[in-house]
């Protein structure tokens, strides 16, 4: 008995604090006061609930939107990811794409997203079985054991999985191994076998308590065999060969041969993807000029993880304007959804007058968004188009998008550069179009993040 009455008393105590600091009548009261609408006030509240956020608070006409620029890389035809979180592979893709359709003068050609695809998923069940292993002494509530519970596979992903894969499985063109459903709709899929490799997770934990490496290693063999039946169930079987026509732009057979993926690949692009892009990021939350690398941020076991120098905006756009200018087409990722105009497939700061409607500000710095997981990369495209004025400043930019040719701009999305400095993360560049300080800092020795960092979630 004698613990009970501090116990009581303690409750008493907590009891006050939290009334003393919950909101009052008195609170409620003035609230309302300074509410209390006017004519025009009741109107646009009405507005609002019927209409929503976004409809009334539109800008109606935004001087800044135009079509022309002045380098553009030319396209040749719009992909579509669908209801899939692939636009890492399809940007990755697509920057292979015009280099190809421009080096053989082609007409519409695309690269197989499926056969990459299926191999990324794959590779990604090796990883996270491989990782359940090697964490197998961690307990389950460790915070590393706990993320790997949490993500054992997704969708999406980043320019460093296009590199492994492509220099591992090489290509085939899109009519070698077509499209399916699971591939353009991924949701079921990947709950389902989200959940088998938790299953298998669960086991291999359990079974390290008492199995030898050999005895595990044979586990998960079979476990990546049925995985790999549910690969080809969803998404088809990759080939191994096949026989491709190359045709020009205006459809003339120019040669038949046969391939492997990996010969496809090695004869019409042949470039070494590890080596020749250097990847980076603005996030001025962390120091400029420093090398960094992501913990598990890799789409094969045996691959690199995303490792990047994180630069001030102004370098990024340099080597951004260098590149468009020499006709070469870009990786890169942003926070796509903030202030755009889905009709135009337009972004600029001025689209919508959210402040104005509700009465407030929202003055917060890019760096501040991102500490409290307000902004953040969420999807990846192709740049390939700058207008610059006469002293060579950037004023608009232009990617070309994964969503199909009647979203936005002809497929496309224009944005303007203040919002490109406020949304653009990252961004991946042939290493000539890299000036020698910069390359020089990826000979630091990268300081290592957790895989589990906000800012670094995989663009879908």
């Amino acid at each position: 008995m004698r613990y009970l009455l501090p116990l009581a008393l303690a409750a008493l105590s907590a009891t006050a604090s939290f009334a003393q600091n919950s909101i009052t009548d008195a609170q409620l009261a003035k609230f309302r006061q300074e509410s209390a609408a006017s004519p025009a006030d009741r109107a646009l509240n009405n507005a609002v609930a019927l209409n929503g956020l976004k409809s009334v608070g539109q800008s109606a006409n935004n001087s800044a939107y135009d079509t022309h620029f002045s380098n553009e890389v030319k396209s040749q035809g719009i992909t579509d990811q669908q209801k899939s979180g692939r636009c890492w592979l399809f940007s990755g893709l697509n920057v292979l794409r015009a280099k190809m359709i421009q080096r053989y003068n082609l007409g519409t050609f695309t690269f197989s997203q499926n056969y990459l695809f299926f191999y990324d998923q794959l590779e990604k069940s090796n990883l996270f079985l491989q990782a359940v292993i090697d964490s197998a002494s961690l307990p389950m509530n460790s915070r590393y054991v706990d993320w790997l519970f949490k993500n054992p596979i997704s969708d999406g992903g980043t320019f460093c999985g296009v590199a492994d894969l492509v220099m591992k499985y090489g290509l085939v063109p899109s009519e070698v191994m077509p499209e399916t459903y699971c591939a353009n709709n991924t949701s079921v899929y990947a709950r389902l076998i989200s959940l088998k490799l938790r299953e298998y997770g669960l086991k291999l934990r359990e079974m390290a308590k008492k199995s030898s490496k050999a005895q595990l290693e044979a586990e998960k063999g079979q476990q990546l065999g049925t995985i790999y039946k549910m690969l080809v169930r969803c998404f088809g079987l990759p080939p191994q060969k096949f026989t491709w026509t190359l045709r020009d732009s205006k459809g003339n057979a120019v040669s038949t041969k046969e391939y492997t993926p990996k010969s496809f690949y090695k004869e019409y692009l042949g470039q070494d993807l590890g080596s020749d892009y250097a990847m980076f990021m603005n996030d001025p939350t962390r120091p400029y000029y420093q090398t960094f690398q992501i913990d598990m941020d890799r789409h094969t076991y045996d691959g690199h993880n995303w490792t990047f120098v994180n630069i001030p905006m102004e370098d990024l756009k340099q080597m951004a304007i260098q590149s468009i200018k020499d006709s070469t087409m870009m990786y890169m990722s942003c926070d796509v959804g903030k202030e755009l105009d889905s009709k135009l497939g337009f972004e600029d700061s001025d689209n919508f007058c959210y402040a104005d409607l509700l009465g407030t500000t929202f003055p917060m710095t890019k760096r501040e968004r991102i500490q409290t997981y307000a902004s953040g990369s969420s999807h990846a495209m192709t740049l390939m188009a700058v207008d610059l004025d006469a002293q060579g400043k950037p004023q608009k930019w232009m990617v070309e998008n994964s969503w199909g040719k009647d979203y936005g701009y002809k497929g496309h999305i224009i944005m303007t550069d203040r919002w490109f400095d406020d949304y653009v993360f990252r961004l991946v560049v042939n290493r000539k179009y890299v000036p020698a300080k910069l390359l020089k800092l990826y000979q630091q020795k990268p300081q290592m993040l957790p895989a589990w960092d906000p800012l670094f979630a995989p663009e879908e």
